[in-house]
């Protein structure tokens, strides 16, 4: 059996650009926007782990 490590988890990455979105867009006066572009930026800094973990 290899010497692997487990797979990194993105849930973290977009709970916290979420969280950030949202204080952002509050600050912003749009707090619904900022959620969603941290959702979005979430999700796909979340693939990019992923899909770098896949490779390895």
């Amino acid at each position: 059996m290899a010497n692997r490590s487990g797979p990194q988890a993105g849930g973290f990455i977009i709970a916290v650009a979420i969280l950030a979105g949202t204080i952002i867009g509050g600050l912003k006066g749009q707090p619904s926007i900022g959620l969603l572009a941290g959702l979005g930026l979430g999700v796909v800094v979340s693939v990019a782990i992923w899909l770098r973990d896949r490779a390895r």
